[in-house]
């Protein structure tokens, strides 16, 4: 008997929902961002439906310190991702933990050191996801005026995840003997130096962590760009995106794949799973209320807001609201996601609230509003036609959206033998069907090229 392949699918966790006034709604936990005893309910529900993983976005700053707008959103407060992840660690057995780290405003050892941490505690369910980051606010944090260019950021960022994978391999599996009667701790043979000087950063090593029992953590990628999408191809295994059409999603799903062979990838070695903002009811009139009850709440300077943020920075508020969303200049900041934006804008003909009031609940990703069958329908479409591998669930509102998804779409699912109803391994490669991280000791000559 032949089995039908299974999706994926991961909890994209985002503090108090993705609806940008999910914090105002009588299903939310408003204090989600600082309630520790909240998340861990959620977790031990998204492990009981046997989702593959838990993913945590990550912002350095409050962006948003307007009194009229930022005192009105809940992203302002919200738990630092591996911190919190450590702590759900040890309250859960079999999830993937996920955690949003930039390398624009980090350094290597240091980061190398937490996930290998998280992922020696966790027993191989450690996952990182690389950002660039892409808010000014954040550079002012980080004594970085002005903000490192977009293509600064990802030559960084391509040096900082050879260092980081390097240093993740700095003992061998069986390096560790523990053996009292020699008195050997570790063999010296199976210690492996950095010795790392490149053109950003210059690293000795070793790292002072051993490996899990996965190899080392997963590398999930969110960009999109064109550098975004050559460095998932080299780098990735898993890549979060955003489409909003089968067409959209099977075109950046071959596109990326396809780059995968000049890096001597296969590519079954990278899933792509990207988001979906599901409103769910039990009849399409039930669903599109509960859309409409959230969308009451936005408070219409923070949709505008919201949208300025998201479309570059650009100070929407100042041009007519009634009016077409204006020819804006390419940003510094995410270029994916304002590219996404302005097409959506085009696409459809949408005014400038139009366009707010489009993204408030799925940020540009993929929104679909119906029944349990009707969104199982869709994922079905796209993973059966080449769209993608599995998908991030991205809850209106949490605990409630994540809830319904759990309760009337994965049983969907499993009816339609689309994803499983046990663990098939314990750590998080097993999970996602990735083998084993491979065992290396080579040193970094990408780096050390870059330096000469």
């Amino acid at each position: 008997m032949t089995h039908r392949p299974q999706l994926k699918l991961g909890a994209f966790l985002m503090s108090p929902g993705h609806h940008v006034a999910a914090w105002r709604h009588k299903g939310a936990t408003a204090d989600l961002g600082s309630n520790f005893r909240a998340y861990a309910d959620i977790a031990r529900k998204a492990e009981a439906a046997k989702f593959d993983l838990l993913f945590l976005d990550d912002n350095l700053a409050v962006k948003d310190l307007d009194p009229e707008t930022g005192a009105r959103s809940a992203r302002s407060a919200f738990f630092e991702p591996i911190t919190l992840l450590a702590g759900l660690a040890a309250l859960t057995e079999r999830i993937g933990l996920t955690a949003t780290v930039s390398t624009t405003f980090n350094e290597p050892y240091t980061l190398a050191r937490k996930f290998a941490s998280l992922d020696v505690l966790s027993e191989g369910r450690a996952a990182w996801n690389l950002v660039t980051s892409n808010l000014e606010a954040e550079a002012r944090n980080y004594g970085t005026q002005p903000h490192l260019l977009h293509e600064k950021r990802y030559d960084r960022a391509e040096e900082f995840i050879d260092l980081v994978v390097t240093l993740w391999n700095s003992f061998e599996d069986d390096a560790f003997l523990h053996d009292k009667d020699s008195g050997l701790f570790y063999d010296p043979d199976k210690l492996h130096a950095a010795n790392h000087a490149g053109a950003h950063f210059s690293v000795a090593g070793p790292l002072n962590v051993r490996r899990s029992p996965q190899g080392q953590p997963v590398i999930v990628q969110a960009g999109s760009s064109e550098p975004g999408k050559e460095l998932a191809a080299r780098t990735a295994e898993v890549v979060f995106t955003a489409q909003n059409t089968l067409a959209e999603a099977q075109a950046f799903y071959s596109d990326l794949k396809g780059r995968m062979a000049k890096y001597g990838r296969e590519p079954d070695e990278l899933k792509v799973m990207p988001g979906i903002f599901p409103v769910i009811g039990r009849s399409l009139a039930e669903a599109q209320e509960k859309f409409e009850e959230l969308q009451d709440l936005i408070h219409p300077a923070v949709g505008i807001r919201l949208l300025s943020d998201m479309i570059g920075g650009f100070d929407l508020s100042a041009y007519p609201l009634d009016g077409p969303v204006p020819e804006l200049p390419e940003t510094n900041g995410g270029k994916s996601r304002q590219h996404l934006l302005f097409e959506i804008a085009r696409r459809d003909n949408l005014t400038i609230n139009q366009l707010a009031k489009r993204i408030a609940g799925a940020r540009g990703h993929w929104q679909v509003v119906g029944t349990a069958a009707d969104i199982a329908d869709q994922l079905e479409d796209r993973f059966v036609n080449g769209g993608a591998d599995g998908f991030n669930i991205m809850p209106p509102t949490l605990p409630g959206g994540l809830d319904d998804f759990i309760a009337f779409v994965v049983p969907e699912l499993r009816r339609r033998g689309l994803f499983r109803t046990e663990y098939e391994g314990a750590t998080l490669r097993e999970h996602l069907g990735l083998r084993k991280a491979r065992q290396s000791t080579a040193r970094l000559d990408r780096g050390l090229q870059a330096a000469e």
